[in-house]
């Protein structure tokens, strides 16, 4: 069963970068495509950014595109999210999880909050 560990949110203002972990156990990762999502209170889980199992394929979607960065480390089994010029709407609980295929059961996340 793998479980999921994300790490790395926190309080910073608008403008600010901040860079989140995320560490799969289990022996599935470095065959997975994964992603992270994100939930602001009141809304739906959304998909903010993928990467496939190698590395090739990575999509964003157009609210972070050209602030965010998704990478893997296979051999760690963590998958990050770089986190740059940030905005108020950027807060949000932080996830990751697979992506095109059937998710994992989901972790805690991590709460990131861009106030001033």
């Amino acid at each position: 069963q793998v479980q999921l560990a994300e790490s790395g949110g926190g309080l910073v203002q608008p403008g600010g970068s901040l860079r989140l972990s995320c560490v799969a156990s289990g022996t599935s990762f470095s065959t997975s495509g994964m992603g992270w999502y994100r939930q602001a209170p009141g809304k739906q889980r959304e998909l903010v950014a993928r990467i496939s199992f190698g590395g090739v394929t990575i999509n964003y979607s157009d609210s972070v595109k050209g602030r965010f960065v998704i990478s893997r480390d296979n051999a760690k089994n963590t998958v990050y999210l770089q986190m740059n010029s940030l905005k108020p709407e950027d807060t949000a609980v932080y996830y990751c999880n697979r992506a095109w295929s059937a998710e994992w059961a989901w972790g805690q996340g991590t709460q990131v909050t861009v106030s001033s």
